[in-house]
């Protein structure tokens, strides 16, 4: 068993409380803030690592929803023209944007069935999200926790 070497001090109060010092930052990653504790090993986290294929087409979709709502743009030609992708990409990926929870979820932790594509989950998802669930986990096996 590896042992940290950053050290965490630890104060004993004169009523029974203990007050624990332990070192560490908050920093910004996308629209959260995340807690890093300083790792010697530079050990890599989940959030570190690059983002998968799926994770970025969720990310281009979020941001393309945001861009219509917001009235940045107009259409999805708009976006089209603008990104230099075809119209049919943007349609299929915006269908990202009306996912189940448990696959955003999925997605994000990067904990959905493998061999899942974003063609799984972007053509013609179900209206429903038990259904989409269902449907995922029909052709590419149970999400994972």
């Amino acid at each position: 068993m590896s042992r940290s070497k950053f050290t965490v001090d630890v104060v004993a109060g004169s009523d029974g409380s203990m007050t624990f010092d332990i070192p560490l930052r908050i920093v910004k990653r996308g629209y959260r803030k995340l807690v890093q504790i300083p790792s010697p090993e530079g050990a890599q986290r989940p959030w570190d690592t690059r983002p998968t294929a799926l994770q970025r087409a969720l990310g281009r979709a979020e941001r393309w929803q945001q861009m219509l709502q917001s009235g940045e743009v107009t259409s999805i030609n708009e976006i089209a023209a603008r990104e230099k992708v075809d119209f049919s990409y943007i349609a299929r990926l915006l269908n990202l944007t009306m996912l189940a929870p448990p696959l955003v979820e999925a997605i994000l932790d990067d904990t959905l069935p493998s061999g899942t594509s974003v063609n799984d989950l972007a053509i013609n998802p179900a209206l429903l999200w038990t259904e989409q669930v269902d449907r995922l986990e029909r052709r590419r096996g149970r999400l994972t926790e």
